[in-house]
């Protein structure tokens, strides 16, 4: 049985359907409606019996789940060196947002220095996703313990005309209010972002649970006002 007839075993007419509301980007024909936990089973089960290799390397896909089981499949990859490679293989072919932000490597994680020259190239990336994904490893890994105010300014300067762009800047802000509040706040109190990015981020903040009602009130009183 080929990994695409494992998947259309899965299938979900419905779920499909819903999906599809969901990622505009793809068209309905693309997707064949598997679940988001039976894609991640079964990423573990090829793993385990080393049948994936030969489908991780017939890029492009024609499915959208199969990006999405490709994703998962390499975020487990517990070799940084190879996760890398494959990472930098399947971005370029990354072409809606969820496939982008399902690809999560755990390895990352214990390599974050190591990241920090790939992510500054994806960054500079004329390929929406590959930016994107950039976006949110700087997210995800650098507003802790290895945060430094460069890597917010270097999100900060970003520009572009393309939503899921400008959604995953804005989505780094939020988070960053939550946990690097007085370099983030001072991001949109100089007015460092897009005004279309500024406000969503202060709308997503105020969204959060992790944001005091105190803040929330006073980023409210930061919003830019524009042309209707």
């Amino acid at each position: 049985m080929t990994i695409y007839d494992g998947l259309y075993e899965m299938r979900d007419e419905s779920y499909r359907d819903f999906q599809a509301s969901l990622i505009p980007e793809i068209e309905a024909g693309r997707m064949i409606g598997v679940r988001t936990p039976d894609l991640r089973a079964y990423a573990k089960e090829l793993l385990k019996s080393g049948r994936y290799e030969e489908f991780i390397s017939d890029l492009p896909h024609e499915y959208f789940d199969e990006m999405q089981l490709h994703a998962f499949i390499i975020s487990e990859f517990k070799d940084f060196g190879k996760c890398m490679a494959e990472v930098e293989r399947f971005l370029p072919h990354v072409d809606n947002w969820a496939s982008c932000d399902q690809l999560s490597p755990g390895v990352f994680k214990k390599h974050r220095q190591e990241l920090i020259s790939p992510i500054y190239s994806w960054l500079e990336s004329d390929k929406t996703y590959t930016v994107r994904f950039g976006i949110k490893m700087l997210m995800q890994h650098f507003l802790d313990d290895s945060y430094e105010s460069k890597y917010m300014d270097k999100v900060a300067q970003l520009r572009s005309d393309e939503y899921y762009i400008n959604m995953m800047i804005a989505w780094y802000f939020a988070t960053a209010l939550a946990k690097q509040y007085d370099d983030a706040l001072a991001v949109l109190k100089e007015k460092k972002l897009a005004a279309w990015t500024h406000n969503k981020a202060i709308q997503k903040a105020i969204e959060s649970r992790r944001i005091s009602d105190e803040k929330k009130n006073y980023l409210r009183s930061l919003k830019i006002k524009t042309k209707a």
